[in-house]
């Protein structure tokens, strides 16, 4: 398994055992390929829905299923958005309208059981085959791999900063509760063109991103809520008040943006 911002990479693999996996698990192997129905516990359903899919990938029909025993390399990517989401050895529980991708789509996308009685419950969260995976660690803000000098070229391009660090090419993983987060750690202002930033201030960036996004990791693995200082505020932790408006490039996906006008003033 390989993870890569919000995308999960399962390889499926041939069985160790010379006379492959057994009939039980090549049903099994099919049905997450295909998104079978067939019954599971606690009275839902594994699905699959194609209609999900990204137009540019070519899809398995259920006669063209990648079959383990044929051999190595057939990685199952999910993609899991805003809302999509993993649970462990349990079924969904959510019963109201938080922003849960088991609520938003309470029918599993898929199940996976395991030998050793435990299974994953996939909600809400594109999939589909590919040979390998196809991100580059090395984009990756929390990777040992993470190539510095590349994500400073792509901040010092003539470009709004706030588009630049939802560029996946150069920061995957950061999103926009990120973005907002440490625009403001560093007191920069979110259509600020990268050109015009000194490059002490995009090191300065950089360095907020990666440590907040290390902190908000680690508080999420020990059950702790990192409170926002900026995202979804009316006011900044210094009692100005802050500015919304949707920003993102003309020809590209635009997310609500919050900042303060005190603290990040726009530089001309």
């Amino acid at each position: 398994s390989q993870v890569h911002g919000k995308n999960l990479y399962l390889a499926f693999v041939a069985a160790e055992s010379p006379l492959g996996p057994t009939a039980e698990e090549r049903v099994l192997q099919r049905e997450a390929a295909c998104g079978a129905s067939s019954p599971a516990q606690g009275g839902q359903e594994q699905v699959c829905s194609p209609q999900d899919e990204e137009p540019q990938e070519v899809q398995h029909s259920r006669s063209e299923v990648p079959d383990a025993a044929e051999g190595l390399g057939n990685w199952l990517r999910f993609h899991f958005g805003l809302f999509g989401s993993i649970r462990a050895n349990e079924f969904s529980r959510a019963n109201k309208a938080d922003k849960r991708g088991d609520w938003k789509d309470p029918v599993p996308r898929l199940v996976l059981h395991f030998e050793s009685g435990g299974f994953l419950v996939f909600y809400n969260c594109r999939m589909h085959w590919c040979s390998s995976p196809r991100a580059d660690s090395s984009s990756d803000i929390l990777s040992v791999e993470f190539h510095r000098g590349r994500a400073l070229d792509a901040l010092r391009a003539p470009n709004p900063i706030c588009y630049t660090l939802l560029d996946q090419r150069y920061f995957s993983g950061l999103g926009n509760i990120i973005k907002n987060e440490i625009l403001y750690l560093a007191k920069v202002h979110p259509l600020t063109h990268g050109s015009l930033l000194a490059l002490s201030d995009l090191e300065h960036l950089l360095d907020c991103a990666i440590r907040f996004s290390s902190d908000w990791l680690h508080s999420k693995l020990h059950g702790k809520q990192l409170r926002p200082q900026i995202y979804q505020k009316e006011q900044c932790p210094l009692g100005h008040a802050v500015m919304k408006e949707t920003l993102g490039p003309s020809d590209g996906f635009k997310r609500l943006t919050w900042w303060c006008p005190q603290c990040q003033p726009v530089v001309l």
